[in-house]
């Protein structure tokens, strides 16, 4: 092991080298276990997202709107004794709809 401070990468910007060459070695340890969770953490979010991407694709449903996730399902709303089909998926804490037509009386 050489005498010499490690060389720090180009990429990283310089007030986050001039953080760590002021950290002791102990501060360091726990930088570098964080770094490497993260790291593996966010290789996992972006393969999770590369998967749903994927998939939402391949599932889309042919008379499926532009604008309508492909998670959305089918629902059958009742208004003034006639039936309708909506298109019906949530944003975060709220769950949206968008017409998608009447229900074939015989069905």
């Amino acid at each position: 092991m050489s005498y010499e401070p490690p060389t720090p990468p180009a990429e990283l910007p310089t007030d986050l080298v001039n953080t760590l060459n002021e950290s002791s070695s102990e501060q360091l340890q726990y930088v570098a276990r964080y770094a490497e969770e993260l790291a593996e953490h966010k290789a996992r979010e972006a393969r999770l997202e590369e998967d749903s991407d994927e998939s939402e694709i391949e599932e889309r449903p042919d008379d499926l709107p532009d604008d309508v996730p492909a998670k959305a399902t089918i629902t059958i709303k009742e208004i003034n004794d006639n039936r309708y089909y909506y298109w019906q998926w949530r944003e975060g804490e709220k769950v949206r709809s968008q017409y998608k037509g009447p229900v074939s009386p015989d069905e």
